[in-house]
């Protein structure tokens, strides 16, 4: 893939949209990525992965899904209503094919039936703020760094399976620093793959310039070359990679987390549809920024707020039924897909309803 063309892309990063009128030769962004291994993930994984498994049984289920994991255990606990029962063997060998031999305990109870009245007429599963952003920066309309981050550790997954971290930060248009942590990569190699993929990467050529003044710098294991990952080394929880799940550090986000959740939790299924309208309006209005904010209230079935900033300027939000039922329907949720998305990444791919 190369840039989005016919977007001239140098001058979009010179002068971001967030950044308008500002000198952006000094100007800093980072944003990291974690591997499907990252203790955290793995718990994102495993949630997602039982909502897929009721999914497939009863597109009605409804989950609240939390997961801890860490050191040799694993608490399952949350919320499901279902007509389908998914039995503890099920959830055993789910669990067992994602993280390995796992010592489990589950505390799955039946939802409120003081939420459910709510959902069940149609309103939000919970109140909450959900955040849609697209950027012409990128052909997967979301910020560089971000991308470059996400890039980088895909690219490193693929040599080495397992834990890993990787962080880039851009200075105006250049690539800066790099920083990479992967379980079982020793320093020398990680090192080579990582100026491989700074070589030969989409970016790169087109959008900036590499190796000036010194740069990109890079630092690869800087804490030491390490073999106990995952879940060996350190304790995960569902939802606590929101900036990766989201749209990097610059962007801010309401605080909903993912994964567990089935899509009458509009901490999901609106965050997915505020960022179609993003994708939408960039299209519709040849923008280079967009910023959607929709706003629930628990039991309600429609939102609070619906704003849309399109290069700075406010938007009606026209044209979408933005009830939960409304999203479920148009974004085609009751699917399972989720593990897929917590494994691979929520946004800048194609092949998703919300980036259509």
């Amino acid at each position: 893939m190369t840039c989005r063309q016919p977007v001239d892309l140098l001058p979009i990063l010179v002068l971001l949209p967030t950044q308008k009128g500002k000198d952006m030769t000094n100007s800093f962004r980072t944003a990291e990525y974690v591997s499907p291994k990252h203790p955290d993930k793995l718990c994102d994984r495993v949630a997602d992965a039982l909502l897929d498994a009721y999914l497939r049984h009863d597109p009605d289920a409804r989950t609240a899904i939390e997961v801890v994991g860490g050191h040799g255990q694993m608490l399952i606990t949350g919320e499901v209503s279902s007509g389908y029962q998914l039995a503890d063997a099920d959830i055993r060998n789910l669990v067992k094919s994602i993280v390995g031999v796992i010592d489990i305990t589950i505390n799955i109870v039946h939802q409120s039936p003081e939420i459910a009245q709510g959902v069940d007429s149609g309103g939000a599963g919970d109140q909450g703020i959900m955040i849609g952003y697209a950027t012409t920066e990128t052909s997967e309309l979301l910020p560089l760094e971000l991308v470059l981050a996400r890039d980088l550790n895909q690219f490193l997954y693929k040599i080495w399976p397992y834990d890993g971290k990787t962080q880039v930060t851009l200075n105006g248009n250049e690539l800066y620093r790099i920083v990479a942590s992967f379980q079982n990569a020793p320093k020398g190699q990680l090192d080579e793959a990582v100026q491989e993929w700074a070589r030969s990467q989409r970016y790169v050529s087109a959008c900036f310039v590499k190796y000036r003044n010194g740069n990109p710098e890079l630092h690869i294991n800087p804490a030491g070359d390490w073999q106990i990952g995952g879940f060996e080394a350190d304790a995960g929880l569902t939802g606590r990679k929101l900036i990766v799940d989201n749209y990097g550090p610059r962007i801010p986000i309401g605080g909903g987390a993912y994964s567990g959740k089935d899509a009458t939790k509009v901490d999901r299924s609106a965050a997915y549809m505020a960022r179609k309208i993003a994708v939408d309006y960039v299209q519709r209005f040849q923008a280079n920024e967009v910023l959607v904010r929709l706003a629930y209230a628990i039991g309600y079935d429609q939102p609070v707020e619906a704003t849309a900033i399109v290069d700075g300027a406010n938007r009606a939000i026209d044209g979408y039924d933005l009830s939960p039922r409304g999203i479920i329907e148009q974004l085609d949720l009751k699917r399972p897909i989720y593990e897929d998305l917590a494994t691979n990444g929520h946004y800048g791919r194609p092949s998703l309803h919300w980036e259509q």
